[in-house]
């Protein structure tokens, strides 16, 4: 017996942009279960923010975007995130009945017949007339390759893997990467670390003043112009720069974030610039990002000459049976409500057979 279950829409992933989409599901009259299907392989509710470290409280968190319909308020800013944004998306799903299924691993995406696709899982397979992917990068952090990389005698690690800075105390740890992460990381690991050092590819940009919304407007502006030629998309954060907040100053003022380039080769013993110059470690922290989970759907070959895949807003270009949020330019959480918004708008129209988007 074809035990496929059937719904119009799958969405994959319930972070941010998930949860986002399920609730603009929810108001446009599809119903949990027979329209719409949740799949989350995460042990519980909160996406990414369950497993960052507990010293990332929330009151670190910057541009963090309520859920639509539904307010974060009155959250201890001393609290680590991961357990306020884990139980405001629990309550938000209980609040908006949207039944996510978890944990259940989505395995592949395929051509399914009729039209449908395939969305085969670790707890069965499903049927749908469209999907919208929010799997978000959490699940495919980005190491680079140096040479002597495997030769290192300490120890390596992703921020993905970090767990806080008491388990560095007393080590010589270097810090690769420009980005949000690797700040906050060189500012919890002074204190503990016998020293540390800030590697980075390109000089780091500080961002002085507020962050206003013409320029939010300006850096969406530049990562959708890559998704829309089909390339990978850069981060939205890589575009707007770091924020110069009073701790940064201070880490600035104290040498802690004194940057230096890029090593040339790693050896046993730590790094090697190109000059021959050498520096012992303990520790390298990979602080370098991540890239889009979407292995998943490689059986549709989605992917263009250009590396990434190319969208016409959340559509993807080559089949608008499916959406993407979350991903480049609705990478951050503001951007992530409105692509859900935006997605579950094509697909009404799609379902409808409205020619101008099933084209």
């Amino acid at each position: 017996m074809d035990s496929t279950r059937e719904v119009d829409v799958v969405v994959v992933g319930a972070g941010q942009a998930g949860l986002a989409a399920a609730h603009h599901l929810r108001r446009g009259g599809f119903a949990p279960e027979r329209g719409f299907v949740v799949l989350d392989h995460s042990p519980g509710p909160g996406g990414a923010w369950q497993f960052r470290w507990p010293s990332l409280t929330y009151g670190k968190v910057h541009g963090m975007h309520a859920l639509p319909g539904m307010e974060l308020t009155g959250a201890d800013p001393a609290r680590p995130s991961s357990e306020v944004i884990g139980a405001y998306f629990a309550d938000y799903e209980r609040v908006f009945d949207l039944r996510v299924r978890r944990p259940v691993d989505v395995r592949a995406v395929r051509e399914g017949g009729g039209g449908r696709l395939l969305v085969e899982t670790s707890q069965g397979d499903w049927s749908a007339r469209a999907l919208i992917n929010a799997t978000g990068t959490w699940d495919r952090p980005f190491w680079p390759r140096y040479p002597g990389q495997e030769t290192f005698r300490g120890r390596q690690l992703h921020t993905a893997q970090y767990a806080g800075p008491e388990e560095f105390a007393g080590q010589r740890v270097i810090v690769v990467g420009g980005g949000a992460s690797g700040t906050q990381h060189l500012l919890e690991l002074a204190p503990y670390a016998a020293a540390t050092t800030w590697v980075t590819r390109r000089p780091p940009v500080f961002r002085e003043g507020p962050f206003d919304e013409d320029a939010g407007r300006a850096a969406v502006a530049l990562v959708e112009e890559r998704v829309r030629r089909g390339l990978p998309p850069r981060s939205v954060v890589s575009v707007t720069g770091l924020p110069l907040n009073d701790a940064v100053r201070q880490g600035l003022r104290d040498g802690v974030l004194d940057r230096r380039p890029m090593f040339a080769r790693i050896t046993p013993e730590g790094v090697e610039w190109p000059d021959g110059q050498r520096l012992a470690a303990d520790v390298i922290l990979w602080a370098t990002g991540f890239r889009a989970a979407l292995d998943h759907l490689a059986p549709l070959r989605l992917r263009g000459a250009g590396g990434g895949i190319r969208l016409d807003g959340t559509r993807v270009a080559a089949d608008p049976r499916i959406h993407l949020v979350g991903y480049g330019p609705s990478a951050s959480t503001v951007g992530a409500n409105r692509a859900g918004r935006a997605a579950v708008r094509d697909i009404r129209r799609l379902l409808a057979g409205d020619p101008a988007v099933a084209a």
